[in-house]
């Protein structure tokens, strides 16, 4: 497909905004490449998921887990890391893939071993009980760094694998919620606030604003590849992209867009009534899809993976 573009340049917080729109084409998908529904035990609204270094897992309302099997998708835990029951948001992996760290509502955090099945309980560090949204972990099982956003707009994080008494935390903002967090390196990455903020750190402590201004949409989804490979996406089918001098934001459609995961110049952005747009060498266009359920989430792997309400999973 050929996209016709208009561009003007702005300037915002050292960085230049092009503007940017595409028509929502759906594009023309064989049997092979098309988005299938798994089955699912569970329906509750699922909102992550990510490969690890046994299989793909996801989180859920009611602090459930599911894991994807040779015999399908299973249920692998149930109650979250407390056993209350919290709802989880967020999800991530250690760097070798056998740590699945898990986080969510009244101060939630678990590690839990993809490979024993043995789960650790590392929430409510320092007493705080926000809701948790989302989870960046860096390093090896064991010896992990670990970040986590909450919805009162603070960042906390442990240089120490989690353990009591090791955590910190830093308010980046002013005060807004971080519904997403991302790193790329050891300790560097990128956050995004309810407010129209981006943030990026090089060693996981100090974090500098660095866009988005006049996008006017909520940021709910972010990908972050290098300190100059930055994409965003949110309302109105809204995505915004960094090269490290200059956001290019991009109009796909209406539909809120809530998680984007890409890799070079391919990858997926998820989101409001089963929408997916798949971007390919740098052009996005609109995948079909047989669901109408609202996509939290999508993970690219060996077998790509978009999640959402109703514990809907869509396989490709």
């Amino acid at each position: 497909m050929t996209r016709t573009t208009r561009r003007s340049m702005m300037k915002l917080a050292g960085a230049s905004l092009a503007a940017v729109t595409v028509p929502a084409t759906v594009s023309a998908e064989d049997e092979e490449t098309r988005w299938t529904v798994a089955e699912t035990p569970i329906d509750s609204t699922l909102h992550d998921v990510t490969h690890t270094a046994t299989n793909a897992h996801a989180v859920a309302d009611g602090g459930l887990v599911i894991e994807r099997t040779d015999a399908g998708w299973e249920v692998v835990l149930q109650g979250g890391p407390t056993g209350n029951g919290n709802d989880l948001f967020g999800a991530d992996v250690t760097d070798d893939g056998e740590r699945l760290w898990i986080v969510g509502a009244s101060g939630a955090i678990g590690e839990y071993d993809v490979i024993t099945g043995n789960l650790v309980d590392r929430s409510a560090p320092n007493d705080f009980t926000a809701n948790f949204n989302d989870v960046a972990v860096t390093g090896p099982a064991g010896d992990a760094d670990v970040y986590v956003a909450d919805d009162s707009g603070s960042i906390h994080y442990s240089f120490e694998n989690g353990e009591e008494g090791t955590w910190e935390y830093e308010v980046p903002g002013s005060g807004s919620g971080f519904p997403a967090i991302e790193f790329h390196d050891d300790r560097a990455g990128h956050a995004i606030d309810t407010n129209g903020k981006v943030f990026a750190t090089d060693d996981g402590v100090t974090w500098n604003p660095i866009g988005i201004e006049d996008a006017d949409v909520t940021f709910y989804g972010l990908d972050s590849d290098a300190a100059d490979d930055v994409t965003v996406s949110g309302g109105n089918a809204s995505i915004f992209e960094y090269d490290g001098s200059q956001w290019i934001p991009e109009s796909l459609g209406d539909a809120d867009l809530f998680d984007v995961e890409t890799e070079g110049r391919d990858g997926y952005a998820v989101g409001g009534g089963g929408v997916i747009f798949e971007q390919e060498d740098g052009e996005w266009t609109q995948n079909a899809t047989p669901v109408g359920e609202n996509l939290q989430a999508v993970d690219r792997g060996s077998v790509d993976l978009a999640v959402g309400s109703g514990g809907i999973v869509l396989e490709r």
